[in-house]
């Protein structure tokens, strides 16, 4: 997984440019499937919901005036499903190095780029790789939560020909969640992302 690594001799401000050939994938990490987050307490159920969140889409945008703001909209031909979507979190899947990471909220109230220890192991990082952190995370259960390191990872966000690449600052916590992953509104920035509750969609510039 050396390919999946943060390398700051081949990276400008985190943003890979240009066209990013994705690896063939050799496995994919599925999203938790016991209880009732994800759409249901049936396989049934979440995979109905999860096929309906699976949104994702890139704006293709003529190269902009370094002053000036993509444009990106949302409108009713977006709604991707005849239910209409009340409470449920936008999750999507991310591609890392070789492997497909499912179940990933794109959480906008959080400051932090979370990767559970879980999935961590899942990709098969080792422990050694993680930068040290003596702080804590706050706002799980309303408790805080240890930070077991940190680690710089290439992700990508998107499927070719509408993907954007990033190195992203992992923090890497130990506690049972049920997501993979938790993206916050530090990525959403470096991204360009918009996130849209109601379409259940991500939209961003190219």
């Amino acid at each position: 997984m050396d390919n999946l690594r943060y390398n700051s001799d081949h990276r400008e401000k985190g943003i890979w440019r240009g066209p990013v050939e994705i690896p063939a994938s050799k496995g994919a990490i599925n999203y938790i499937s016991d209880g009732f987050a994800g759409g249901g307490i049936t396989n049934t159920a979440r995979k109905r919901c999860y096929r309906t969140m699976m949104t994702m889409e890139g704006s293709h945008q003529n190269p902009p005036a370094p002053t000036s703001a993509a444009h990106i909209s949302f409108n009713a031909d977006g709604f991707k499903s005849q239910t209409p979507n009340l409470d449920d979190p936008v999750v999507i899947s991310v591609h890392m190095g070789e492997l497909t990471v499912k179940n990933v909220l794109l959480d906008p109230g959080s400051s932090a780029d979370v990767l559970f220890y879980s999935t961590f192991k899942k990709i098969q990082l080792n422990d050694k790789a993680l930068q040290p952190s003596g702080e804590k995370l706050a706002g799980f259960s309303g408790k805080k939560v240890p930070i077991a390191g940190y680690e710089w990872l290439r992700t990508i966000l998107g499927e070719p020909p509408s993907s954007k690449t990033l190195d992203i600052q992992f923090l890497v916590v130990n506690c049972v969640s049920s997501y993979n992953i938790i993206l916050g509104h530090t990525s959403f920035n470096s991204f360009g992302a918009i996130v849209s509750t109601i379409h259940l969609c991500v939209k961003f510039p190219l």
